[in-house]
């Protein structure tokens, strides 16, 4: 009796040692999480706009600006629920946007701005929050809470990146748009080049690349729902996912962009084909049809609305990592995958939006995020600190050619160009080189013994 009961003790003692950092680790993310919304909250306040907290909380009742987003939430949550629970939660969040809608009709509250549907997709993550701590207990309540924790996480990140993107405008007067211009005549001009393919098409292809533009926070929940699809059975998420890279590259890319803020060849050099851009602010009406003349580059001021937003290219990290996790499906979420990735790049060069340089800086960013929330994920060895500390450098080494030797760059384009598509090879060859040596490896299939016959 007294050896049971010694035992029983004894395999409590691993998994309570193994319980408790696990619990510090969640508390410590959660106040990372809720103080660097508070400080971005306070942040935009002194430059008197909303911040992520306050336009999250007026989406309870107001119009959302992207209730596509609000139901990518819910149905990121939605992977820790059963089938059931799942047709109930849809279920109750169209019927809250069905009352809310009346609602307006009959107050004729007409919707300016955003979708008129949302608000039933966040009512219903946050009722999920208060099932979670007053109807379970255990590791049941913390999984549903990890799965709000998930939808919501998602929604508040596109509220922060609206929010630092604000702030970009409002902090940074002055931009670095020549020195990017410059630096781009190594690879030949890209987006002035795709900007005309794209006129070309005409109204539908630009559609259709708008659409893959916007709709990029859509793709990411549609593979990471397909990575998440067995969370509900066994009752726990896998080390690692697309939503953590997601976050992460939204969480450290803005800080890049008050270091090197830049507003893009649209705003910098005209609107061209594509309506209004930066016209009185811009230097020259240059894009798509003419590329600007070398010459040594200079800071320009700009106006305090548009958006600091291009160096890196976050669209081309996302899209880049919506890619990487969607190797792992079957063959249409991998043809998915690099649809989003090519129609990405087609839309940020196209548009204006970036320049050919941030879509190098952009792979060599997420490549680098990826690898090491894979190394945190399996534990941190020699392969993956190398794998990680390479992408750093090639990422400092980029910003640092493109501020101080943009010139050179664009005078000697046969030489610079291959320099950054090598730069860039070498950062995607050694992850794929790496992260083949992480996976798992089959066992070899046991070969019966030969028997002897009978003669």
């Amino acid at each position: 009796m007294a050896s049971r009961v010694f035992s029983r003790i004894n395999s409590r003692i691993p998994f309570a040692a193994w319980r408790r950092p696990r619990a510090v680790l969640w508390a410590t993310a959660g106040v990372a999480v809720l103080g660097f919304l508070v400080a971005l909250e306070i942040a935009a306040r002194h430059y008197g706009l909303p911040g992520p907290m306050t336009t999250q909380a007026q989406e309870i009742i107001f119009a959302p600006k992207s209730g596509f987003l609000l139901y990518a939430g819910m149905g990121l949550m939605m992977v820790v629920l059963t089938w059931r629970e799942r047709l109930i939660a849809a279920g109750a969040a169209i019927g809250i946007d069905i009352v809310i809608f009346l609602v307006r009709w009959v107050a004729d509250a007409k919707v300016t701005e955003g979708h008129p549907f949302g608000n039933g997709a966040l009512w219903v993550m946050l009722g999920c929050v208060v099932i979670a701590v007053t109807r379970r207990t255990g590791r049941e309540r913390a999984l549903l809470l990890k799965g709000v924790g998930l939808g919501l996480l998602l929604v508040a990140g596109r509220k922060t990146g609206d929010t630092w993107l604000l702030i970009t405008a409002k902090s940074r007067p002055t931009v670095l748009d020549p020195y990017l211009a410059t630096a781009d005549h190594a690879l030949g001009n890209p987006s002035w080049l795709a900007g005309r393919i794209v006129e070309a098409m005409g109204p539908i292809g630009a559609h259709v690349l708008d659409y893959v533009y916007i709709q990029l926070p859509v793709a990411a929940v549609i593979v990471s729902i397909y990575q998440l699809r067995k969370v509900a059975d066994e009752r726990g998420f896998p080390r690692h996912h697309l939503v953590r890279t997601f976050l992460a590259i939204g969480l450290l890319g803005p800080a890049i962009y008050m270091v090197f803020p830049v507003v893009g060849p649209i705003f910098a050099y005209g609107g061209g084909a594509f309506g209004t851009g930066g016209e009185h602010w811009a230097l020259a009406n240059l894009w798509p049809h003419t590329p600007p003349p070398i010459s040594a580059p200079h800071s320009m001021t700009f106006d305090k609305v548009t958006p600091r937003n291009c160096m890196p290219s976050l669209h081309t990290a996302w899209a880049t990592a919506i890619f990487i996790h969607s190797r792992q499906g079957p063959r249409i979420l991998r043809f998915a995958g690099t649809f989003w990735l090519v129609a990405t790049l087609g839309a940020t060069l196209g548009f204006g939006y970036h320049y050919g340089v941030d879509l190098v800086a952009g792979v060599v960013f997420a490549l680098t995020i990826e690898a090491a929330l894979r190394s945190l994920a399996r534990g941190w060895d020699r392969s993956g600190t190398q794998l990680v500390a390479h992408g750093a450098v090639v990422f400092a080494a980029l910003l640092v050619a493109y501020r101080y030797l943009p010139v050179e760059m664009a005078r000697h384009p046969w030489v610079f160009g291959p320099l950054l598509l090598l730069a860039m090879g070498s950062v995607i060859h050694g992850y794929v080189r790496t992260t083949r040596l992480w996976e798992p490896k089959a066992a070899p299939a046991l070969q019966p013994e030969p028997q002897p016959e009978m003669v």
